[in-house]
């Protein structure tokens, strides 16, 4: 029998009237996810997180970023208020702007398991220096749709 999407959400961040917001290390346990109902077809989701803060782990100062994720689900969608929450969690963590990317990436993987996932931080001027990291992943053996991944580039305008 096919679940409902409120039953799918059950026991979600998305259904409780209190949000608990995590002040941890980030970790890819605080991501949820739901049935991708349409997991036939290749299609990209593009999420787009414009005030994305961590700290420099040298300075102590706060990092602000835009973080672009663009992926294509397999047999599940990453929910957005769960991502919402882990976002908040490097808030008060220090860690580089590339390891920030490179540790969103692979929290990506372990929740819905992505045919590709593409994560870009595009990070504020320090210094009068921008820094950019991006990172990819795409499952051994899938054939990434380029044309599909071309129509979402103008999205991102890096």
């Amino acid at each position: 029998m096919e679940q409902t999407r409120k039953q799918e959400m059950k026991n979600a961040v998305l259904g409780k009237k209190v949000t608990k917001f995590v002040f941890d290390k980030p970790s890819a346990r605080i991501l949820e996810t739901f049935r991708n109902r349409y997991a036939k077809r290749d299609y990209v989701i593009n999420i787009d997180i414009p005030e994305f803060t961590s700290i420099c782990p040298l300075t102590g100062q706060p990092d602000f970023a835009i973080i672009h994720i663009r992926y294509i689900p397999d047999k599940k969608c990453i929910e957005s208020k769960s991502l919402k929450l882990y976002i908040f969690s490097y808030r008060n963590f220090p860690e580089f702007h590339e390891d920030c990317v490179n540790r969103i990436l692979e929290d990506c993987i372990k929740a819905c398991k992505p045919r590709w996932v593409q994560v870009i931080g595009k990070f504020n001027a320090r210094g009068g220096i921008t820094i950019t990291p991006i990172t990819e992943y795409k499952r051994p053996g899938y054939k990434l749709p380029e044309e599909a991944l071309r129509r979402t580039d103008p999205i991102i305008n890096i």
